[in-house]
């Protein structure tokens, strides 16, 4: 029998007050949480929190230190700093939500096709997922973006289908203890397809999975979009954190500003992704939720 309207939204608040009572015991995971929000809100509202474009050049003095007219100084073209790393903050979340989103999709349906069938189709993704991690992925993806081009979309793509095999591993891992579950031979005993129990039944239980390892996966898109921007491989039309600090490479002694501040924000940026990844294990992860208790 269907919950009510007002049921099944107590449910969901119940649900949600237990998994934030798990996740607040890990301080560090608050602040890499709260950091992030502001982070979004900062990439969201970048239009409005500066005062110049990320590219407008000639706007002062060349490397210009940081001073109250320019928060973080500007660079050898006359460039604001600030700008480019508010600005730079899009990109780079962008690309890091977008293609760990990509690599989740991927490794979801991978992962759970192997898991929950077995046999010679668990063996033949298992070789087809031991292929893509025997490359060097960063490797391979600096030769795809420099033949197929460097924009966005392409670096995006790239990262995306070359980071799945972790999700695709864990998420078969668990469909593999999950099918001899009760539930599930209780489904399959009254004629449920294969779809229904993957997704409505095992999928669930194995999400937390997923979770995790898709914020580990958004900071190290975010690592990889900044090493191909910084060997000049990045999308030339957008600043990226990685854009900037390739091109503070000339004035690392002379000029301290135009790399600290954009490599300070990626080390800030996925250090916080990795600390909710640690608190969103701590939240949804049942082993873990039954020994506290």
């Amino acid at each position: 029998m269907p919950l009510s309207p007002d049921r099944a939204a107590e449910g969901l608040a119940e649900k949600l007050w237990d998994f934030w009572r798990g996740y607040r015991r890990n301080k560090g995971a608050v602040f890499g949480l709260f950091f992030l929000i502001i982070l979004v809100l900062i990439a969201v509202s970048a239009d409005w929190i500066t005062e110049f474009g990320p590219m407008d050049t000639g706007i002062g003095r060349p490397l210009q230190a940081p001073s109250g007219r320019y928060l973080m100084g500007t660079d050898d073209l006359a460039r604001d700093i600030f700008s480019g790393v508010v600005h730079g903050a899009r990109v780079s979340l962008m690309v890091g939500f977008t293609a760990a989103l990509t690599a989740a999709l991927i490794g979801v349906i991978i992962g759970s096709i192997s898991g929950y069938f077995g046999g010679m189709t668990d063996d033949l993704l298992m070789k087809f997922c031991e292929l893509f991690q025997s490359m060097p992925r960063f490797l391979f993806a600096l030769v795809i973006v420099v033949f197929f081009g460097n924009t966005i979309w392409n670096v995006v793509v790239v990262i995306g289908i070359l980071s799945w095999p972790r999700t695709g591993r864990l998420v078969r891992s668990e469909f593999l203890h999950l099918r001899e579950s009760e539930f599930v031979m209780a489904a399959k005993g009254i004629g449920m397809s294969s779809a229904r129990i993957i997704f409505r039944h095992i999928l669930p239980n194995a999400m937390h999975v997923v979770l995790v390892t898709a914020s580990l996966e958004v900071g190290a898109a975010i690592i990889t979009e900044a090493g191909l921007s910084f060997l000049g491989a990045g999308d030339p039309n957008l600043m990226s954190w990685g854009r900037m600090l390739y091109n503070a490479q000339r004035f690392l002694r002379t000029a301290w500003w135009l790399a600290i501040f954009p490599g300070s924000a990626i080390f800030l940026t996925v250090l916080s992704l990795s600390l909710i990844g640690d608190g969103l294990n701590d939240a949804l992860n049942p082993k873990l939720k039954r020994i506290k208790r």
